[in-house]
């Protein structure tokens, strides 16, 4: 019995022994640091006066963007990425946004949607369909990709909404996260994290996560929450100064439940330019689909034209 068990040890102490010396069994890599210099500080009272002061800032402007969409994911079982199209966007504080699509090559109108802060419309040309309904309706569940489209998830990724002091409670923490640098490197980067918490009732909801990176104390990213879940991922590249206000050149929204990521890369953009009211008038095209998305029966063909 005791020379089996001695064998046993012996075959534990050689394993262990030769088990530094295999470079098959295992490799190792650095993980590159960003030469970013010292870190910067804020509280947490700098970082909400931030928001607030940025989203005063803009009370109008006028994007030409290119659009880059890749549609699917685990639920449909594939990612479709479509060739990229040109686009405008016209925003005005505190809620109104219109934003028209145009198709490769033609530029014909591929979409065109707008909204008030409260109903939105959205036109499909292609499909001869005109949407109704009110803001906050999430996307229809639609195979179409942009039957799903809303402007209100365009505004608020585009305007990060200031802390609402009297409904809302922002907590700070720090993060230190691995990202993927401009050369394709992963790196390490220390940011700030401002969790938004939302009064819903006599309960307190997650609502939001603004994220700053500490290299430049600008927001990076933003989560918002529904349930729990994430359902708008926005993320920020490229900040340059445009008519005195720092705005990035890239704005990635990523909607993880309807399986949708847009990327608006700025082509050219003014801020504060001024927009008249007809920018954000779209009438109802005669002859079109008209699907109401707050009523029981929300396809009328051929509806009555006007605004609604």
């Amino acid at each position: 019995m005791l020379k089996p068990f001695l064998c046993r040890c012996k075959a534990v102490v050689i394993l262990l022994a030769i088990l530094p010396l295999s470079a098959c069994l295992f490799r190792s890599h650095p993980v590159d640091k960003p030469v970013v210099g010292p870190l910067k500080t804020a509280t947490q009272q700098e970082l909400i006066d931030y928001l607030a002061t940025q989203a005063a800032k803009v009370q109008n402007l006028q994007a030409t963007v290119d659009i880059d969409t890749n549609v699917g994911g685990a639920k449909k079982g594939k990612v479709v990425e479509y060739q990229q199209i040109r686009g405008y966007v016209f925003l005005r504080s505190p809620a109104m946004l219109r934003m028209v699509g145009l198709a490769p090559l033609v530029r014909n109108t591929l979409f065109d949607m707008v909204s008030d802060g409260r109903v939105f419309k959205l036109w499909i040309p292609t499909k001869n369909r005109f949407i109704i309904g009110r803001n906050d309706l999430p996307g229809h569940g639609s195979t179409q990709a942009l039957e799903n489209l809303r402007p209100q998830i365009f505004y608020d990724a585009m305007i990060i909404r200031p802390i609402d002091s009297l409904n809302e409670i922002a907590v700070l923490e720090t993060q230190t996260e691995m990202v993927t640098d401009a050369k394709g490197r992963k790196i390490e980067r220390d940011n700030y994290v401002l969790d938004v918490v939302h009064q819903h009732d006599k309960d307190w909801v997650l609502e939001r996560k603004v994220i700053f990176s500490r290299s430049d104390l600008l927001p990076h990213q933003e989560l918002v929450y529904d349930g729990g879940e994430v359902v708008t991922n926005s993320q920020y590249h490229d900040y340059r100064e445009t008519d005195g206000v720092n705005f990035p050149q890239q704005i990635q929204i990523v909607r993880p439940q309807e399986e949708y990521d847009i990327t608006l890369t700025m082509v050219k953009l003014q801020v504060n330019q001024g927009l008249p009211d007809d920018k954000f008038v779209l009438d109802q095209p005669p002859g079109v689909d008209v699907v109401h998305l707050d009523k029981q029966n929300n396809q009328t063909p051929n509806g009555p034209q006007g605004n609604h």
